[in-house]
């Protein structure tokens, strides 16, 4: 099985090249105790016998100046796929979008929560963005979403607005999955399968929110394989603002997944990933 990591981050040791300058004006804890630089993820990603990974702009630490991103994809185009950071309301936000994708890199990354950020931040949605959102949706450029589930209502407006955009909801968006079967806590989250392009990051997050309370994991993935689909679903270790290995992170997605059909394993493990951010030319009819 082709194992694709759909979430990582990586921090380069030097400061001169790669300033910090994080969203929310202060640097992330993970990233100052456990910085992985490009060459330590490689070793980490063969140790656990990965095979590629999407390098996800460390917007905690480095904002929307993606260059080390840049730099790792360029280094091993073979193993990394490049996810930067724009602030979409930003007049040139469009320009920014034109120039990461030039530089290589596959799909922009919408911050709007985090470890710097908690809560939900109010602009998703704000008519400044359209720009971003309807050059996204004409060029199909992905667009990853690091929100909670609270944000969701605005993401559907977004969605009515730009339906062929193809999202890819960080953490699955945070959901509280602690009621259990049938999780109406997170009924937001199974009523988003109804829009097409909204795909699911799976990682530690959603994972060990599904152990909480009445919940158990096998559960909650046999529902959300039911709601969305395998090949809307991706697994991403977060590695390393998770703490552990990505081979210790695959090994506890792999046992919440092992009910599921091998086939819908080998999507959410890789095929879903490969897909989603395969140029529009090579996607073809996988796409509708």
């Amino acid at each position: 099985m082709l194992v694709i990591d759909n979430h990582t981050h990586v921090i380069s040791a030097d400061r001169e090249r790669h300033p910090v300058a994080p969203i929310g004006g202060r640097q992330s804890e993970w990233s100052q105790v456990r910085p992985v630089d490009i060459d330590g993820l490689l070793r980490a990603l063969d140790d656990a016998g990965i095979a590629k990974a999407v390098v996800v702009q460390a917007s905690t630490v480095y904002g929307h100046d993606n260059r080390y991103v840049v730099e790792a994809v360029r280094a091993h185009p073979d193993r990394f796929l490049g996810v930067y950071s724009i602030d979409a309301l930003a007049p040139d936000a469009v320009e920014r979008i034109r120039h990461w994708q030039a530089e290589g890199l596959s799909g922009f990354r919408l911050f709007t929560t985090g470890t710097t950020m908690p809560g939900q931040a109010d602009w998703l949605g704000h008519e400044d963005s359209y720009p971003a959102w309807a050059y996204a949706e004409e060029q199909d450029i992905p667009v990853c979403l690091q929100m909670t589930i609270q944000g969701l209502p605005a993401l559907r407006e977004l969605l009515k607005r730009f339906p062929g955009v193809r999202v890819l909801l960080d953490h699955c968006a945070r959901p509280d999955l602690s009621d259990g079967r049938p999780y109406r806590n997170a009924d937001d989250l199974f009523e988003m399968a109804a829009y097409p392009g909204v795909h699911l990051k799976l990682t530690h997050r959603a994972l060990e929110a599904a152990e909480k309370g009445a919940s158990v994991p096998a559960a909650f993935m046999a529902d959300l394989v039911a709601a969305y689909g395998a090949d809307r679903i991706a697994w991403g270790s977060n590695f390393p603002a998770a703490e552990g290995t990505p081979a210790g992170l695959l090994a506890q997605a792999r046992k919440a997944a092992s009910g599921l059909p091998r086939a819908d394993q080998a999507l959410i493990f890789g095929g879903t990933t490969a897909a989603f951010y395969a140029p529009a030319s090579q996607a073809g009819d996988s796409r509708g």
